[in-house]
């Protein structure tokens, strides 16, 4: 009995393969800094909000207490944190310490460290 050989098998030839593979990695090396600059964005943003907060809860704490500018915030339990609806951030999210000034202006300052982490992604740190 004679076999008959298939010729006619339905495969991808490794040319194929590799371009495919080489245009997903293109593909790849142009969105992944997109990514990066979006979620280092995204940190700048929140730390922002949260010192945002904080100041916030400062001012509020410094009206009801009659706390004149130069007063030293209490930064205790039953002080300034306790007007905030969430735990007061004593961090921002890359670890460096919020500054807290006495109260008036600037009274929250970001890290310069977190500042210079989150550089060159259009973050506007305004007065903090």
């Amino acid at each position: 009995m004679i076999h008959r050989i298939r010729n006619n098998t339905a495969a991808f030839t490794l040319v194929e393969i590799m371009i495919v593979v080489a245009i997903i990695g293109l593909l790849a090396a142009l969105a992944v800094p997109g990514f990066v600059k979006a979620r280092k964005q995204s940190q700048g943003r929140r730390i922002i909000n949260d010192a945002r907060q904080m100041d916030a809860a400062i001012d509020q704490w410094a009206l009801e207490k009659g706390m004149s500018d130069g007063a030293t915030v209490d930064t205790s339990a039953t002080g300034a944190p306790s007007y905030m609806k969430k735990a007061w951030p004593t961090n921002d999210l890359l670890g460096a310490a919020y500054v807290i000034n006495n109260v008036g202006t600037g009274q929250v300052k970001i890290a310069a460290t977190t500042k210079t982490a989150l550089s060159g992604v259009g973050i506007d740190w305004g007065p903090y």
